[in-house]
């Protein structure tokens, strides 16, 4: 959404709600406005999966937050987006109508095949055409993204439910001593699924240069340590890394695993899972993941830099129940 000349976004996630604006004239990399309320969405999410009273109230609480830091700044309208973590809630309906009601702001979900195509458009702008193909790799907290082209604009993209807090939830890996038949369950699933997704593409995305937009991965590449020759401090995940981290990490109970390095104290419970998908990802891209530091918000905000006309739809579609 735009006001006089600046774009900006409010991202509703799970642990956190960021707005972030750029002007027009402006770029990316020098944001007029960066502001992050913490949120615990994971914790607010009943057995039925319905997002609690707390969880709605917090989320009503950051949106006001947001609303008035921006309007500090001379920003009247932001586009809000809310991903999974209120999109796959069984009451997320009802969740949108209350945050309307209470802040006059309408969250609003894209398709996640849409959040994939976004992720892509923000990695491609980052690395550049002289990057080359790039398969985009987005591990979500409710799902997992992937998207993959050659020009400006994705021509794969697939949003599959395998996401970090998801899959900690259905396979019982939240426990402190997770077992390593569920591990290996959840392996040969996650696998399974991706391969499913590729159909025919798997060989062909293979090639490609494996890029990875989330902060499941981002911490990954953190917590191994590597630094890709010759790009300064970009990080790069192997496959062989992940490997040697996930019984380390099945060995420690949540608040050892936010002692390591990289893995936030928010995100520790489910890190085991996310490493599983993680592993799966690359196994199957067969390649180091090279991190990228934008993602879905990035690309909206491209997006409605470059081609207003383009979102106009997506922005004048109201969330519905999943």
């Amino acid at each position: 959404m735009t006001t006089r000349g600046t774009v900006a976004v409010l991202d509703v996630g799970s642990f956190s709600a960021r707005l972030l604006a750029v002007n027009r004239e402006g770029s990316l990399l020098d944001p007029v406005l960066s502001h992050k309320t913490r949120l615990r969405l994971d914790r607010a999410l009943d057995a039925s999966g319905n997002l609690r009273q707390e969880g709605v109230d917090a989320v009503v609480s950051a949106v006001r937050v947001a609303d008035e830091v921006a309007r500090q700044h001379g920003i009247h309208d932001f586009f809000c987006l809310a991903t999974s973590s209120i999109r796959d809630a069984r009451n997320s309906a009802e969740v949108v109508a209350h945050v309307e009601s209470e802040t006059g702001r309408t969250l609003r979900f894209l398709p996640g095949a849409e959040e994939a195509r976004l992720s892509y458009r923000a990695a491609r702008s980052w690395f550049g055409a002289g990057a080359g193909p790039l398969s985009v790799l987005d591990i979500g907290g409710g799902t997992l993204e992937l998207a993959a082209g050659r020009g400006i604009h994705a021509d794969f993209a697939r949003s599959l439910p395998l996401g970090a807090r998801e899959m900690m939830r259905t396979w019982r890996l939240d426990t402190d001593r997770p077992s390593e038949h569920a591990i290996a369950a959840l392996r040969a699933h996650a696998i399974g699924r991706i391969r499913e997704a590729l159909g025919r593409d798997e060989a062909r995305l293979k090639g490609f240069r494996a890029v990875g937009c989330s902060k499941v991965l981002r911490q990954l590449a953190v917590l191994a340590g590597r630094r890709r020759k010759g790009l300064g401090k970009t990080r790069e995940l192997h496959v062989e890394d992940i490997r040697r981290w996930i019984p380390r990490l099945a060995q420690l109970p949540a608040s050892r695993r936010a002692e390591l390095p990289g893995i936030s104290r928010p995100r520790a419970r489910q890190a085991l899972a996310g490493a599983v998908v993680a592993e799966a990802l690359l196994t199957v891209f067969d390649g180091p993941v090279v991190i990228c530091p934008w993602s879905t918000t990035h690309g909206l905000l491209l997006s409605l830099l470059q081609e207003p006309d383009g979102l106009r739809e997506l922005s004048g579609r109201r969330a519905t129940a999943a």
